[in-house]
């Protein structure tokens, strides 16, 4: 009981997402083929307010709830990122569904992106096993 509070935050999200109009499979395609302002309003804001929390935290030196030091870790670009990447579009725009609001959009009763998510949860799990192989 004591998760109760991510399921109402999990739900008043995907609430959010849907009144955004974020799941829509329509909006989606709109920005993959350059039509609408829409996605990429909502992308670049979700930058902007990103960049801005972690410009604050690491001015304010915040710490997590636990009083601990939060550490941005600097990660190398390589070939992966490229080809990850690369794969991770392709997969959204063939979809109209990004792996975040995939739940919010099954909610929503599109039963048929129950097949989107079961090959989502296939493609995390194929990269785990491959991990170790793949280029980082």
């Amino acid at each position: 009981m004591k998760n109760i509070k991510f399921v109402v935050y999990g739900i008043v999200f995907g609430i959010i997402l849907t009144k955004a109009e974020v799941i829509s499979w329509f909006r989606i395609q709109e920005m993959f083929r350059f039509q609408s302002f829409h996605m990429y309003g909502i992308i670049g804001s979700a930058v902007i307010v990103g960049a801005a929390s972690i410009m604050l935290v690491k001015k304010l030196k915040l710490k997590s709830v636990n009083g601990e030091d939060i550490i941005f870790p600097t990660k190398p670009y390589n070939k992966g990122i490229l080809i990850g990447g690369a794969m991770f579009g392709l997969g959204w725009a063939l979809t109209g569904a990004c792996p975040g609001p995939i739940f919010a959009i099954i909610g929503n009763g599109y039963s048929v992106f129950v097949v989107t998510l079961i090959f989502a949860l296939l493609g995390a799990w194929t990269y785990g096993l491959l991990r170790d192989r793949l280029p980082h």
